[in-house]
């Protein structure tokens, strides 16, 4: 069996294995329900079922649904929960009290602060985005643009990791910035505080998309000074498809941000029945309509889990997943050609790495069906996410050894990989 080295001892399996034993994390991991011989490296795109989500969700339904039917709305506490919620997600983005609410789609989520961010400068005429940003993101840009500027849209400027580069693109015409803090397809993470800090300087707002952050890698938006964020929940957070998204606003902000959908359950005085829309108090503003309450039911699982996580020691053994993960591609896929192209310098990864393979698609689908879940994103691009709650060392070893073999014997070939679903 082929060994890789990283700088400080030869790892094989057995060191893998013992790296798991010694692991604080490791108990996290029989808490979700994974299935037998899989190792599941896809909580970048939808988080693993942590085992109390079930039994809880059930509960909302059998006992404040069923039994007590519209008196949960105040019995149970229905009507607070999007607060109630934001309240526990703050720890781990760096948010205080007050500050986060749950949201819709994440593209609603979206859509709601960026609209906000931009009419607090009036009199500029810029956004600017990143061309690798995931396509939802520049998609809503797009309304934004039009809805703000009017019969002249706002122009879009559009930064790269290859140029031109956001020190370029930043002028006095510049109204709000909004840049995805971990790169969904390579990971690449910015350094929030330094670009929140120059996106300052020129006098513009700070949009923080964090969907591939939180749950993964440290977040503190209040230390570096933001503006407004948003997330996803059903990642890293395990919160389920289609959980909630959350909108994080700077306290600062919170009297004179206007976000662009004023629903009945952002009102001052919702049960006053108005005609007229008062805007809420603080992050409240931000709530729209009618929560999605079993879904909520399965993220509030999910964070009971999440309350007793050190974060420290998820940031470092997310690192040290990665750092293994890469090591091993190094030494063991070379002779295919197999590209690493997510950073190596720690500081700038978030905990997914993403390998550059010919055929990417194919060889993905023939490790899935090995029992190793990762996915692609085109053009050829394998990525492969390390939650480091139920995802192992030994895991990573298993992982590289198929993709290994798949090569090896390029079962990846045959016709039935290459054939493609709805969602790749």
């Amino acid at each position: 069996m082929s060994t890789a080295t990283t700088t400080q001892h030869a790892i094989d399996r057995a060191t893998c294995a013992a790296l798991d034993a010694a692991d604080p994390l490791a108990p996290y991991r029989d808490r979700f329900a994974l299935p037998d011989g899989v190792v599941y490296l896809d909580g970048n795109s939808l988080g693993a079922l942590p085992r109390a989500t079930a039994a809880h969700v059930e509960r909302v339904i059998a006992e404040e649904w069923g039994v007590g039917l519209i008196r949960s709305w105040n019995d149970a506490g229905w009507f607070e929960k999007p607060l109630a919620l934001g309240d526990r997600i703050a720890p781990l983005i760096g948010a205080g009290p007050g500050e986060v609410v749950l949201g819709d789609s994440t593209s609603a989520s979206l859509f709601q602060v960026a609209m906000a961010a931009a009419r607090l400068r009036p009199d500029r005429t810029v956004v600017i985005s990143e061309r690798g940003n995931f396509p939802t993101d520049l998609y809503v840009l797009e309304s934004v643009q039009e809805l703000v500027g009017g019969a002249a849209p706002l122009e879009r400027r559009l930064i790269a990791d290859d140029g031109p580069t956001l020190d370029e693109m930043l002028d006095e015409d510049v109204a709000v910035v909004v840049l995805t803090h971990v790169d969904y397809r390579t990971g690449r993470m910015h350094d929030m505080g330094e670009v929140t800090r120059r996106v300052h300087a020129a006098g513009a707002i700070m949009v923080w998309d964090l969907c591939h952050s939180v749950g993964a890698v440290p977040v503190d938006l209040n230390a570096a000074g933001a503006d407004f964020a948003i997330g996803c929940t059903y990642k890293y957070l395990n919160g389920g498809p289609g959980s909630p998204s959350f909108i994080w606003v700077a306290e600062r902000h919170h009297e004179a941000a206007r976000p662009a959908l004023t629903g009945w359950h952002g009102h001052a005085r919702p049960f006053d029945f108005d005609v007229e829309y008062a805007p809420a108090a603080g992050i409240g503003r931000f709530r729209v309509g009618t929560p999605q309450l079993l879904s909520v039911a399965a993220l509030e699982a999910s964070l009971d889990l999440w309350a007793e996580v050190d974060l420290d020691q998820l940031r470092e053994k997310s690192l040290r997943l990665t750092e293994l993960f890469i090591s091993l591609v190094d030494t063991r896929l070379a002779p295919w050609g197999v590209e690493v192209v997510t950073p190596r310098q720690s500081a700038r990864r978030g905990s997914q790495v993403a390998v550059r393979v010919e055929d990417g698609y194919a060889v993905m689908q023939a490790l899935i069906e090995r029992g190793v879940i990762g996915d692609f994103r085109a053009p050829d691009l394998m990525r492969f996410g390390f939650a480091p709650l139920y995802v192992s060392h030994a895991d990573v070893w298993d992982a590289v050894a198929a993709l290994e073999d798949i090569l090896a014997t390029e079962v990846w070939r045959e016709p039935r990989f290459a054939r493609r679903g709805t969602v790749t």
